[in-house]
Parts: structure tokens; C-alpha cells; sequence
């Protein structure tokens, strides 16, 4: 019993060093589960969400819709769950300028349902849901109404923009229509789309000219009032993916293992199928045209021989009136009467030649039959022109059937290609990532702190300790005495840190989640595995160093611990043999000099820690100056030109000459812009367990003319970049990277996520779907997206030649065709807002897709997540360093008060004791942050390669003014400290101090 009570006595005694070790531990507690438990709360309530809400695992695309075949063919591939048919339309009106809208029909399947927020979901024709963002900026509330007007039918059936012919048949198949919505509407529901959670009230990640929005809203609308029957998209969803997390690699898996089965054989058989459809329905036209023609004309011709009848009966009568004229006249002059009467009564007989003698005498004497014959005529002739017009059409159809409708494409994609649903998995993983390696920093320097605590406290039970062990008691027991201590205040401050790294830091994190993200149905969750590892993590470590102590020095007999601890022999500092120096210090500088430098631990210690948390600061705000140096890097450094534009292909040369009419532009490079896949050649096409980000990254590929590969140069900056060790890279001489005809220029935030450097070979996917292997000539500094220039002969031998990896869709050298140049890089005259405002000029125009301004998107890019968490980082890094201080000064007094007593003694004032020791432990503390600074920058080199984020990547920038700021915040933090000290100093009693410890 009196153990125990010496026990708690001592503990009591040293309640400073309990909080030290247990502040220390509530802090890396907390960071080490904080950030992963925001990131996971995120993970599940949107993965809940989704569930709800049958947010599809795949979406099939086609250029020419999708027939009722089709859907039946995706129903039978195995893995496949549900299929829901979907019908869209894209629709246009007025508000503030034209707005355009996608008409989307609410599936009866349950897949992809809209989440309702306010009023109820439409159930009538003419009701629609729409999108808070709609009636932010529209001002609309439910009960209004709207008016739109439907696109071109040709968009209809594609959800790529492409065309099958101007004959419109790829509208249809014979029997099946295009969507059709109605368009007066009633606004009777606000939802949210389950495809993209972006807040609309909040505030953006970032912006990405590579959105899956194609329109600026989204309009929902039940099946009644909706009409035809060619679907613009299908739905899946996959067996056995609503158990598992979206977000999981294991997830990514499953769903990989159902889109290569339709890549494999339903795409390839259903797009051939489809495209028979199509010739089948334009076949199909020309023989009803045909046949319809051939019964006009039939009619006609009955109609002219008809009446070609009545005009010959018309003339035969004439003719015979004329002949019995004549031969009643000849028998007038014979014999008798009675011959006379009978010849009158008798019509003569004429041969043909005669017949039609006097029928061209009568025509030619009778002006009114004259006319009749002519009018007869002519139209047997414009009878006979129609026919042969018509007949000659009709071949000309035949004959340009099969190349008006081109090769029907499929586009399978998962749910990555969701914009609102990648944004928010890359956010949420780079911050995970930094979750991860902080916990590191903070274990470390608790491991450090906890040794050097621990071990002045039970070197000043060392006397005590010899009496237990000579008293009978085991090493053991006496050593609980400080593994109890060591471990009850790590369970503490475990316990404090989990609650912490549970519920302040999700709920902060979250708060800034939800400023760019909607997700209904979030709330904190507690782990007990990751909670208990956590705190486990840090007892093993704390207990490690404790008992490292202990060892120390239990392993000396009793005897010799009932003596005291002989002091250090005295040695020569290396300051010593620099005489110059030496001799012309001071006796308290010289004092100084030989307790920092003799006392080894102490010194590693001090600036060890000093060094960890200034590095911490340092690379915390390195993460936050590289963020905010990214969109200026890119869009006015690396990226030269002011504005990209973007056209469908069919609207290319319209869309060159609106911006060549407008005056602006100073110089251009007309391109080839589409969007692709980029894998790493070797991931496989059956490796299954590789396919996500890790393997492969979405690119935006850039085909450049023959004729101006050297103008890509003065449009874009070119260097060349190489990888270094810890996150580092190399970058080359501006202008020393030329596009050429041998390989493709990698971006390298590309290159970066996948490992690919200069001579690898790399797997392109074009924006027809077709794979071909390419080799890799350079890697581009490139930091926003994932660039990828290719020049147009590399471009054609690679997608248009026999060599192409996946043969079964390439195109055929009869249907290979000259690029068009969809896409324009211009440099602009005017301020950088005249060069925002005329971008956003040009997308009212309807030969623009899409216009992005240089100017815009470096003024708006941001990473409001990222920043936020670096400001948690920062806090809590700077917590750590005033924990770590303290810790260090307290043990610093503790082993050195006969000391502090002894300078009483001789005379020193409080003033000059504070001087004493406080200027060891600022020097000590310069000397950690001179060390903390570098590594600080080493730090975030190492987090540039865990930052892998898909289409960015982290040149780490560190300004000035930052190294400034962690060492005057670490300064600033020591200088706190010694207020707590000073007093500590002022109490030492001098005579009690000094007493005899024999």
C-alpha cells in the first residue's frame, strides 16, 4: 500500500510532465484520426447516398442512340443488375441570354433518381424538377412557369454532337423516334442531382474545362407527355457493388470486370447491328421512295394515256365523218339513188397510212386540237424527265448510303467520367493523403519528447529506485511505476484526441465540405479499430521510449543507484579549439557554449523537436503556397495563348470565322482537341486490379497541323521535365522541347500520376474510342490537367493505319479522313476582363461549344479544401511545437537545479537566472528551426509524389514570407514558454536545493 501511495505522490509531483506526454499524444491522436475520420464520414454518407439513389456503376453512350435491341443486349451481359433506358433532350431559353438545358426523363427503374429537396417530384406532362442552382440564378420558385425550345433533332441522338448524314437517317430506324419533352412547363420541385453534388450556394474546388456539363442545366420530367422511342443513354447497375464503398478499389474491381465484357463483344456486335439498323432504315426509305414514285408516276401515265385516248377518239370520229363525206359524194355521181342511199349509209374502210394521214391533216388544220396534242406531249415528256430525275436520285441514295452513315460508337464509361463525382473523390483522397503522412511527424517527435521526459524522471528516482530494488522489490514492479504513469497519460490523451480526431476535426472538415458539396445525410461516425489502433499506436511508442529508460537504469545494481549519478567528465567542445572565437567570448557565452554542446541528448533532443515542428509549419504552408501559385503557373507561365476555343466538328470553320471577324485575336494555332485515355502500356487490357487512376488518367488530347508543329512553342512553354528523388523534378531549357513525328508530348501532371517519362510507351484511347500505342518523346511541364500534343502525321499513323492495337474499331483506310481543326489557341488584345468578357461572348454563340480565358481561370482557381486542411495542419503543428517547448524547458530545469541554486548563490539576480538559462534554450531554438526550414521543404517535396491527384500536379513552391512565418512562430512559441519557466526559476529555494543528497 505504500508503494501504491508513492506511486501516486510521484505521479502527482510530475503532473507537468503527465500533460506534456499527454498533450502530445492528444495531438498526434487527433491528426493521425481526424482528418481520416472527415474523409471517411464524406466517403460513407455520400456512398449512402448514392445507394439511395441508384446512382448507375456504368453509362453507355452511342452517336447514334441506343434501340430497344440494345438495351435487351446490356440486359444479358452477366454482372449487369438493372438496365434503365433513359431519353433526353437538349432544350434552349431565355434567361438573361440564351440558356441551354438538358430535358431529362426521370427513369422508372429507380436508377439515377433525383434527391428531392423542395415541393414534390413532377408526375404530369409539362411538370418538371429543377436544380437549386436554376432557381438561384433564374430567380424562379416552384410554381412558375417556363418556355423552351427543342435543339436540333441532329442532337438528339448523340450525346457526342456527331452527325450520320444529312439524309436524317440516323434519327431513326424505321420505327424508332427521337425524345420529345414538352415545352411549356410548370416548376413543381427543387432536386439534386445524384451525378453532381456541387454546391451551388457554396464555393468551387476548381475549374476544369474538361466538365461532363454540357449544358447549364438540368430540367427532370416524368414519362407521361414524353415521346419516342430511341434512348440517348442507358444505365447499369452492377451485382454486388451496392455492398461494397464506391469509393474502394475493390468496387472500382467489380465494375471493371462488366465494362470489359461489353467492350469485349456486345459493344463491337450492337455497333455493327446498329449501323445495319441504320443502312437497313435508309434502304428501307428508298424503296418506299421508289415505290412510292413509281405509283405516281404510274397514275400519271394512266391519267396522260387517258386522256391521249379521248383526243385520238376525238379525231378517229373527224377522220371518219371526213371519209364518210367523201364516198357518199362518189356515189352521187353513179348509177342510181338507191346505191347512193346505200354507200351514205356506210362507213368506207381506210387503211392506217390513209388513217393517220388525214389525223395529222385534221390536228395540224384545227388550232384547238393543235394545243390538245402539244399539251400531251409535253407532259409525257416532263412525265418521262421526273422519271429519270427521280430514278437517278434514287441511285445516287443508294450509292451514298453507306458513307453518309458513319461507324456507329459506344461509349462505355463509369462512374468516373461523372464530373461532380471524380472532383469530389480527389479532394477527398488528396486530403486523406496528407492524413496519412503528418501522423508520422507527430509520432516521432512524441517518441522523443516521452524519452527524454520519462528519462529525467526516473533519473531523479534514482536513489528511490535502488531502495526498492534493495528492499526485495522485483525490476518489474518498480518499473510499472513509470509505465503506469507513461501509459495512463497516453490513454488520456488518446482519449481527448479521439474525441478530437472523431468530432472537431470531421466537423470542421465537413463544414468546408459542405460549403463546395451537397451530401444529404451526413453525420460523424466513430471507428473503434482505427480509434483503438490509433491510440495503440502511440502507447507502443510512448511505453518504447519509457521502458528504454527504465532499462537504462535498472540494469545497475542497488548499490549503485543509492550513490549519486557521477558527474559528466569535462571534455573540450570543438568551440574551445577555435581560439580567435573562444578567446573572445565572455564567461556566461562560454558557460552557454559548453552546456549546449556537452549535454548531447539534450541538444539532439531540443533541436530535433524544434526542427519537426518548424518543418511541419514550413510544409504546411509550402502545400498552401503551392496551391496558390498553381493556376498562375499554369495559365499565364506555361500556358501562353488567352483563349481556347472548342466547336463540334461541324460547326469548326464557323466558329474560325466568328473569332477572325471579331478582331481580336493577334495570333492563332488552329488545333484538334478531344478528350481520351491515357494507360500506362503493360497495365493490360486484363488486368483487372490496375484499371483505376493508378493505371490509367483521362487526357485531353491535342493534334497539332504538319505545317505549325514549330508554332506550338509560341502558344504553349515547352520544357522538358524530369523526375528527382523525393517529389523533386528537373525542368530543361524553355524552348529546348520540339513536337515532332516520332512520339507524344506527355503532360506531366500526367506522366507524374503514372510513372511515365521520356521513351516509355503508353496506350492512347482518341475521341472515337480507338487504342493504339504510342511511344512517349517527352514529358511538358504541366501542372492543371493532362495535356497530351501529338503531331497530325504521328496522329494519322497512329489512329488511321493497320498497326492500331484495337483493329476491330479503327477506322478503315476507305473511311479515314483529314482532321478537322475543332479548336483554336489564340492570343487576345484588350485588358485580361475585355479578354473574360469576350470569352464568355463567344459561348452565346451557337458555332461555340466551348470558350475558356487564360485571364479567368488563373484568377479563379482554387483549392478552398486544401487550404482549409493546411490551416488545421498549421494549428495543430504550431500546438505540437508549444507542447514540445515546454516539455524541453521543464526538463531542461529540473536536471540543472543545484545549478540554478548554486548561481543564487554566487549573486545572480532572478533577471540574470532567466538570462542564464532561457538564452541556451533560444539558441537551441534557432538552431531547430535553421534545421526545420530545409526539412520543412524536403518535407513537402516527399508529399508532392502522395498527392497524386488526378490531372494536377504540386510543384512545390515555398515563398519567403512563409519561411518567415514558421520561424517567428516557432520563436514566438519559445519566447511563450519562458513566461511559464521564469516563475518555475524564481521558486527554486537555494539552501534546500544544495543540501547533501548523501
Amino acid at each position: 500500500m505504500a508503494f501504491v501511495k508513492d506511486m501516486l505522490r510521484m505521479w502527482a509531483h510530475s503532473w507537468k510532465r503527465f500533460i506534456s506526454i499527454a498533450m502530445i499524444t492528444l495531438l498526434g491522436v487527433a491528426v493521425l484520426t481526424g482528418i481520416y475520420a472527415g474523409c471517411r464520414d464524406a466517403f460513407r454518407s455520400t456512398d449512402r447516398f448514392f445507394d439511395a439513389q441508384g446512382l448507375h456503376d456504368v453509362q453507355v453512350l452511342s452517336t447514334a442512340g441506343l434501340s430497344n435491341g440494345d438495351i435487351a443486349a446490356l440486359r444479358k451481359v452477366n454482372g449487369v443488375a438493372k438496365v434503365q433506358a433513359e431519353r433526353s433532350q437538349e432544350v434552349t431559353f431565355d434567361l438573361d441570354g440564351r440558356k441551354s438545358a438538358t430535358m431529362q426523363e426521370i427513369g422508372t427503374n429507380g436508377i439515377d433518381q433525383p434527391y428531392l429537396q423542395e415541393g414534390r417530384m413532377p408526375k404530369k406532362a409539362g411538370e418538371i424538377a429543377v436544380t437549386r442552382k436554376f432557381i438561384r440564378d433564374s430567380g424562379k420558385r416552384i410554381g412558375s412557369r417556363l418556355t423552351v425550345t427543342p435543339e436540333s433533332a441532329s442532337s438528339d441522338t448523340s450525346d457526342t454532337n456527331d452527325t450520320n448524314g444529312a439524309d436524317g437517317t440516323n434519327e431513326t430506324n424505321g420505327t424508332d423516334e427521337a425524345p420529345s419533352f414538352p415545352t411549356k412547363l410548370t416548376i413543381v420541385g427543387v432536386v439534386l442531382d445524384p451525378q453532381n453534388l456541387s454546391n451551388p450556394d457554396g464555393y468551387s474546388a476548381m475549374t476544369s474545362f474538361r466538365s461532363t456539363a454540357t449544358t447549364d442545366y438540368t430540367f427532370f420530367a416524368p414519362s407521361d407527355g414524353v415521346t419516342g422511342t430511341l434512348y440517348t443513354s442507358a444505365t447499369l447497375l452492377v451485382k454486388g457493388t451496392a455492398a461494397e464503398s464506391t469509393f474502394d478499389e475493390s468496387y472500382e474491381n467489380t465494375v471493371k470486370q462488366v465494362t470489359d465484357r461489353i467492350d469485349g463483344t456486345v459493344k463491337t456486335d450492337r455497333q455493327k447491328a446498329r449501323r445495319q439498323e441504320l443502312l437497313g432504315a435508309g434502304n428501307k426509305k428508298i424503296v418506299d421512295a421508289r415505290a412510292e414514285a413509281d405509283k405516281k408516276f404510274a397514275d400519271a401515265q394512266s391519267q396522260i394515256d387517258a386522256n391521249r385516248q379521248q383526243f385520238n377518239q376525238q379525231v378517229d370520229q373527224i377522220v371518219d365523218m371526213q371519209a364518210g363525206a367523201a364516198a357518199a359524194g362518189a356515189a352521187a355521181n353513179g348509177a342510181n339513188a338507191g346505191a347512193a342511199a346505200a354507200a351514205g349509209a356506210t362507213t368506207p374502210q381506210l387503211d392506217e397510212t390513209t388513217r393517220e394521214t388525214m389525223r395529222e391533216t385534221i390536228i395540224a388544220a384545227s388550232p384547238e386540237l393543235t394545243q390538245a396534242k402539244q399539251q400531251l406531249d409535253q407532259a409525257q415528256s416532263q412525265l418521262n424527265e421526273q422519271k429519270a430525275s427521280t430514278e437517278q436520285t434514287l441511285k445516287t441514295k443508294e450509292n451514298e448510303l453507306k458513307t453518309s452513315i458513319p461507324q456507329v460508337r459506344w461509349y462505355v464509361q463509369d462512374r468516373q467520367s461523372l464530373g461532380g463525382f471524380s472532383a469530389l473523390k480527389s479532394d477527398l483522397d488528396s486530403i486523406q493523403s496528407l492524413g496519412n503522412a503528418f501522423p508520422i511527424v507527430f509520432l516521432l517527435v512524441a517518441v522523443m519528447m516521452s524519452l527524454t521526459a520519462m528519462a529525467r524522471m526516473v533519473e531523479e528516482d534514482r536513489s528511490l529506485i535502488g531502495t526498492y530494488v534493495g528492499l526485495g522489490y522485483g525490476r518489474l514492479a518498480v518499473a510499472s511505476r513509470y509505465l503506469l504513469f507513461a501509459l495512463l497519460a497516453c490513454l488520456i490523451g488518446g482519449g481527448l484526441g479521439l474525441i478530437a480526431g472523431f468530432l472537431g476535426i470531421p466537423a470542421f472538415l465537413l463544414v468546408v465540405l459542405q460549403g463546395m458539396y451537397v451530401m444529404p445525410g451526413l453525420r460523424l461516425e466513430y471507428d473503434w479499430l482505427y480509434g483503438s489502433l490509433g491510440i495503440a499506436l502511440f502507447v507502443v511508442g510512448v511505453l518504447a521510449a519509457t521502458i528504454y529508460a527504465c532499462v537504462q537504469e535498472m540494469r545497475q545494481t542497488p548499490a549503485s543507484l543509492l550513490r549519486p549519478k557521477a558527474p559528466r567528465a569535462g571534455s573540450r567542445i570543438l568551440l574551445e579549439r577555435i581560439r580567435p572565437v573562444w578567446n573572445r567570448m565572455g564567461f556566461l557565452s562560454k558557460v552557454t557554449a559548453r552546456n549546449i554542446f556537452r549535454f548531447k541528448s539534450r541538444l539532439i533532443m531540443t533541436v530535433g523537436g524544434v526542427a519537426g515542428c518548424t518543418a511541419l509549419i514550413v510544409c504546411g504552408l509550402a502545400i498552401n503556397d503551392t496551391v496558390a501559385d498553381l493556376g498562375i503557373k499554369q495559365y499565364r507561365d506555361i500556358y501562353q495563348y488567352d483563349l481556347m476555343v472548342v466547336s463540334d466538328d461541324s460547326d469548326a470553320s464557323a466558329m474560325r470565322t466568328k473569332v477572325a471577324s471579331d478582331g481580336r485575336v493577334t495570333s492563332s494555332l488552329d488545333v484538334r482537341i478531344e478528350s481520351g485515355d491515357l494507360t500506362v502500356a503493360g497495365s493490360g487490357d486484363g488486368d483487372s486490379g490496375k484499371a483505376g487512376s493508378s493505371g490509367s488518367e483521362s487526357i485531353q488530347l491535342v493534334a497539332v497541323p504538319e505545317k505549325h508543329l514549330s508554332d506550338l512553342g509560341e502558344m504553349v512553354t515547352l520544357q522538358p521535365v524530369s523526375s528527382g528523388i523525393l517529389g523533386t523534378s528537373g525542368v530543361g531549357k524553355t524552348g529546348s522541347l520540339k513536337l515532332d513525328d516520332d512520339g507524344v508530348i506527355v503532360a506531366q501532371s500526367a506522366a507524374s500520376a503514372l510513372g511515365v517519362k521520356a521513351g516509355s510507351k503508353v496506350r492512347l484511347t482518341n475521341g472515337d474510342g480507338v487504342q493504339a500505342t504510342a511511344k512517349v518523346s517527352a514529358v511538358n511541364r504541366n501542372l492543371i490537367g493532362s495535356d497530351v500534343y501529338v503531331s497530325e502525321t504521328y496522329y494519322a499513323k497512329l489512329f488511321d493505319s493497320k498497326d492500331a492495337k484495337n483493329t476491330k474499331n479503327s477506322k478503315s483506310s476507305e473511311d479515314s479522313e483529314a482532321l478537322t481543326w475543332n479548336a483554336m489557341l489564340a492570343k487576345l488584345s484588350g485588358s485580361d476582363t475585355s479578354q473574360t468578357d469576350y470569352a464568355e461572348s463567344l459561348e452565346e454563340d451557337s458555332s461555340v461549344m466551348k470558350a475558356v480565358s487564360c485571364a479567368h481561370m488563373a484568377d479563379s482557381f482554387k483549392f478552398d479544401l486544401m487550404g482549409a486542411v493546411v490551416a488545421l495542419i498549421v494549428a495543430l503543428a504550431g500546438g505540437l511545437a508549444l507542447v514540445v517547448l515546454f516539455t524541453l524547458a521543464n526538463t531542461n530545469v529540473s536536471e540543472r537545479v543545484r545549478e540554478m541554486a548554486t548561481l543564487k548563490v554566487l549573486g545572480f539576480f532572478d533577471r540574470e537566472v532567466h538570462h542564464y538559462v532561457n538564452r541556451e534554450m533560444m539558441i537551441l531554438t534557432v538552431m531547430g528551426v535553421i534545421l526545420g526550414l530545409p526539412l520543412g521543404r524536403l518535407v513537402g517535396g516527399m508529399l508532392t509524389m502522395a498527392l497524386n491527384m488526378p490531372s494536377l500536379y504540386f510543384e512545390v513552391e515555398v515563398k519567403p514570407l512563409s519561411y518567415v512565418i514558421a520561424a517567428v512562430a516557432t520563436m514566438a512559441f519559445a519566447l511563450l514558454v519562458q513566461l511559464f519557466v521564469n516563475p518555475v526559476l524564481d521558486r527554486i529555494d537555494p539552501i534546500s536545493s544544495l543540501k547533501s543528497v548523501e
